[in-house]
């Protein structure tokens, strides 16, 4: 992938990863979390936020916010929890 030049400023990368690393539904927080849909959509977005001002691609970006807007427009449901 080529880089492209940005022009965020210089610390734009570490507090979006920051805010992405503070959202993120971990391992213990899953089966109290998984169908809240404003933590879900969140988590997505900051993870479309951190892809983009990092020079993610921009399919990525784009495939991350519109899963969050399916949680935020109730498209998008808990499917379960595979191991049970």
């Amino acid at each position: 992938m080529t880089a492209r030049p940005t022009e965020w400023p210089e610390e734009s990368q570490g507090l979006s990863r920051d805010l992405h690393q503070s959202l993120r539904i971990g391992d213990r927080q899953w089966h109290q979390l998984k169908s809240n849909r404003d933590r879900r959509a969140a988590e997505l977005l900051a993870a479309a936020l951190t892809q983009l001002i990092s020079n993610g691609a921009g399919t990525e970006v784009e495939q991350l916010t519109r899963q969050a807007l399916g949680w935020i427009g109730g498209d998008l449901k808990d499917p379960g929890c595979p191991r049970h």
